[in-house]
């Protein structure tokens, strides 16, 4: 059964960067598309960005478009987000998400089957 594992968030100052990083194993992240979302308290959860499974197109909420870039690395299995100049709004539980073989990105959870258990991310004013 695939499993997914986040890490790197924490508490970090605004303006500053963190790097989040998303671990597959039992599948190869080459043949399906992966997905970042975040959920903030009382509200619902939202996509940040997405990378095809081919690695050719990526695709991000408007929010954090110039700040956030999502990446992968073929070799270790995993799924990054590198996170710039973040904002106290930034402050979310991040999940990793791979939706089904060879599919296209989409900003929408119903699309991702397979869902990691989270991780915290803080920013501080």
């Amino acid at each position: 059964q695939v499993q997914l594992v986040e890490s790197g968030g924490g508490l970090v100052q605004a303006g500053g960067s963190l790097t989040l990083s998303c671990v597959v194993t039992r599948r190869t992240i080459s043949r399906y598309t992966t997905g970042w979302f975040r959920q903030a308290p009382g509200k619902e959860r939202e996509f940040v960005a997405g990378i095809q499974w081919d690695g050719l197109s990526t695709r991000y909420q408007d929010s954090v478009k110039g700040r956030f870039t999502i990446s992968r690395d073929n070799g270790k299995n995993t799924v990054y987000l590198l996170m710039n100049s973040l904002k106290p709004e930034d402050t979310a539980i991040y999940y990793c998400a791979q939706g089904g073989y060879l599919k296209p990105v989409t900003s929408q959870s119903r699309d991702y089957a397979d869902w990691g258990q989270g991780t915290q991310v803080t920013v501080s004013s």
